[in-house]
């Protein structure tokens, strides 16, 4: 049933529906269809009285979407085929890479991704790495009480810088920008059989000692498969370093529900160029991929000029 007004229904021949946006979220709530209803607002626009008009009425609810299936690719069967009986060993597929191929295939499918590249010269955060642990004082064991990484540094920069263009520090829905207040940032682990992403909560206020002393712990219990889900679940962002394996460059795939993943590559020196000579600097590439609902190509430079400014300039996360 469906209910009739002077102003005519209000859906298109090209599909649309014109509705206002209290209509639209009350009959979402009520699992009306708006397609079914006629408008009594200016030019056959659904308004909130001929929602409430159709709950009364007993309109229809609105029909459950159609599921499609994504294309499968080649059958188990069909692979197989393409190579030798005994030719290969076949490893099944455990919770953990299922669970990887399956957020990772929906990244790829439901995330428009856009990557930005820049190259930080890192001499300095260098040379304040060294400083920071050769201050550190022997415990009991002889062993420095700490020891900090190029990486603890490069979660704290992506932290301040996301707090520094908060627009960035976002999470996309079909209604809403969620803007975060803290910086949640993720660091992927490579464990068995996968990898794992557990999150430094507030990493813009924790010191750089304190990141690393946590990362280190969320490290250990990653790999030993005892994260609580609080431990990887959520974040706002994330960090992805490859450089320890001599790569120099590399973009990544999106972590939902994050709307950036910065790729650290290795730490190299490189001929530059300085007061107008050429020079030899210590470089590293690092790639932003973006997730193009949430963020747009100029505000996804600007976070990565921000990030470059606080690792070329490490002294000011020191504070």
């Amino acid at each position: 049933m469906s209910l009739a007004t002077d102003q005519g229904n209000a859906s298109r021949a090209d599909g649309r529906v014109f509705a206002s946006p209290l209509a639209r979220r009350l009959a979402k709530e009520a699992g009306l269809d708006l397609a079914a209803l006629t408008g009594s607002g200016p030019q056959g626009r659904i308004v909130e009285r001929d929602v409430r008009r159709a709950q009364q009425s007993g309109v229809s609810a609105a029909p459950a979407p159609a599921r499609v299936e994504a294309p499968a690719g080649m059958s188990d069967a069909v692979v197989r085929k393409l190579f030798a009986p005994g030719s290969y060993e076949e490893i099944p597929h455990d919770s953990m890479r299922k669970a990887i191929a399956r957020r990772m295939t929906e990244a790829i499918r439901t995330i428009p991704h856009f990557n930005l590249e820049i190259d930080c010269e890192i001499d300095a955060l260098l040379h304040v790495r060294e400083d920071y642990n050769s201050a550190a004082p022997q415990g009991a064991d002889g062993a420095p009480e700490w020891k900090i990484s190029v990486n603890d540094l490069v979660v704290k920069a992506m932290a301040l810088a996301l707090q520094r263009v908060p627009d960035v520090n976002v999470t996309f829905t079909q209604e809403a920008l969620l803007r975060h207040k803290s910086s949640d940032v993720g660091v992927a682990v490579s464990i068995p059989g996968g990898l794992i992403t557990p999150i430094v909560r507030n990493a813009e206020s924790k010191s750089i000692r304190d990141i690393s002393v946590e990362l280190k712990g969320l490290a250990e219990r990653a790999r030993e498969r005892r994260l609580k889900p609080n431990e990887y679940e959520g974040g706002t962002s994330a960090v992805t370093n490859l450089g320890m394996f001599g790569v120099k460059n590399f973009s990544a795939v999106i972590n939902p529900p994050h709307a950036t993943i910065l790729a650290v590559g290795a730490g190299e020196p490189r001929v530059v160029v300085k007061n107008g000579a050429p020079a030899i600097a210590t470089i590293m590439s690092v790639t932003l991929s973006v997730d193009h609902r949430a963020v747009d190509g100029a505000l996804g430079a600007t976070l990565l000029a921000e990030f470059k400014r606080l690792i070329e300039h490490p002294a000011a996360m020191l504070g």
